[in-house]
């Protein structure tokens, strides 16, 4: 998809900066980009059709989707300023409470996100990516681990 196109979905991005860093892949999604994994799609759908934590109620629910980093390490944080020595995701969620996107932050202060089934960016902001439907909502929950050593 083209900036332009991605742009009329995200009105925010122009202003706040952003770039493609892949092309479009239907293989994974934000949730299991934000985790780290760029091989399946994160879904807590009933049907068991993607990959859920087993641990994890297979539910639309902010919980369901906090509980699923929480597993990966990372607990509840007031702010997504960058602090060294740490990784932090945020979970958006739309104007019923649902959850609809996830992003991690980068080394950099920047932010990064798989678009659906569309390319990946890094974004200046996380207001880039927030607003009413078709963007991802409001980001409500902050979450955040210690970056582990190589």
């Amino acid at each position: 998809m083209s900036k332009e196109s991605i742009e009329v979905y995200f009105r925010n991005l122009s202003r706040s900066g952003y770039s493609i860093t892949s092309p479009a892949t239907p293989e994974y999604n934000c949730i299991a980009w934000a985790a780290g994994n760029a091989e399946l799609w994160w879904e807590p759908d009933p049907q068991f059709l993607y990959y859920w934590p087993p641990q994890i109620e297979r539910r639309y629910t902010l919980e369901a989707y906090k509980r699923t980093y929480e597993v990966l390490g990372y607990k509840i944080c007031d702010n997504s300023v960058l602090e060294i020595g740490f990784e932090k995701i945020v979970l958006y969620i739309n104007e019923y409470g649902r959850p609809t996107h996830a992003a991690r932050q980068l080394i950099s202060g920047r932010w990064t996100s798989k678009l659906g089934s569309l390319e990946d960016i890094e974004h200046n902001t996380l207001e880039g990516l927030s607003g009413s439907h078709p963007a991802y909502g409001i980001v409500a929950v902050i979450l955040k681990r210690p970056i582990k050593n190589s």
